[in-house]
């Protein structure tokens, strides 16, 4: 989406009236993060899977396009990698990582930066 586009959904849904870069909507509640095992019985979780496909769905993700491409040309690198690094930063608000304090931070950013060299899109 745009400015626009993310600014109303993230005034609606975070009572924040203003554009932000991306925005994470979990569909499920990790009792730890990244610890999926509490996801096996389909009929406790239910709302977690596809009820077509019987897949487990995380979540959905709203990036500005906007906030992505003025982003990268403030860090000096691609909107490749910006876009990569809010998916990723994204996926891991799914799942159910959080940075709200320094700790949690300091893993984030380590799983974020694992990924991202993993996939060979570095800062440039």
């Amino acid at each position: 989406t745009n400015n626009d586009g993310i600014q109303a959904v993230n005034k609606e849904f975070r009572d924040m009236d203003k554009p932000t870069d991306v925005l994470s909507f979990p569909n499920c509640e990790f009792d730890t993060p990244g610890e999926f095992s509490q996801f096996r019985d389909e009929d406790v979780y239910f709302d977690c899977f596809n009820p077509e496909t019987g897949n487990f769905v995380l979540g959905d993700i709203m990036i500005s396009r906007d906030k992505m491409n003025a982003q990268a040309e403030e860090y000096g690198h691609s909107q490749q990698r910006e876009f990569a690094f809010l998916v990723a930063h994204s996926m891991f608000h799914l799942c159910g990582y959080d940075h709200m304090v320094e700790q949690e931070a300091k893993v984030m950013e380590q799983k974020q930066e694992a990924v991202l060299s993993a996939l060979g899109i570095t800062r440039e």
